[in-house]
């Protein structure tokens, strides 16, 4: 039994339309970095770890966590950015549940930076304590 009532069509797998799903997305990515000043922040972060993995050679599992890592925050900066934008959309006026969805999508982002920077500090300090 079929629960979800698929719209006309949808039973047929198209190319084309899977090719468009991509682009919609590459729209909301660059969107978020283009109109969110976070997003930059976490970019530059990004930059800064890939520049510092190579100049310390870090290994391959080292450069998995990292990605892993940078993928978190960054995934979590678009999520943030979009609840806000539908909050906005559903409560425009000062509402104290609509503040509390959006700290909590902040909340989300928080927690995936310092998850990040906790990874970052367990590969980077002893590549720079040996280095010392």
């Amino acid at each position: 039994m079929t629960i979800i009532k698929k719209a006309s069509g949808a039973n047929s797998f198209s190319l084309k339309k899977r090719l468009k799903s991509f682009r919609y997305a590459a729209q909301g990515i660059k969107q978020a970095v283009v109109s969110q000043h976070n997003m930059w922040i976490h970019l530059g972060a990004a930059f800064l770890v890939v520049v510092f993995g190579f100049l310390l050679k870090i290994g391959f599992i080292e450069w998995m966590l990292l990605v892993f890592a940078m993928g978190f925050v960054l995934s979590a900066e678009i999520f943030n950015s979009s609840i806000e934008v539908l909050t906005d959309l559903v409560s425009p006026e000062i509402n104290s549940r609509a503040g509390l969805v959006k700290d909590m999508a902040a909340g989300a982002v928080l927690v995936a930076a310092i998850t990040a920077a906790i990874i970052g500090l367990l590969v980077f300090v002893p590549k720079l304590i040996a280095i010392l």
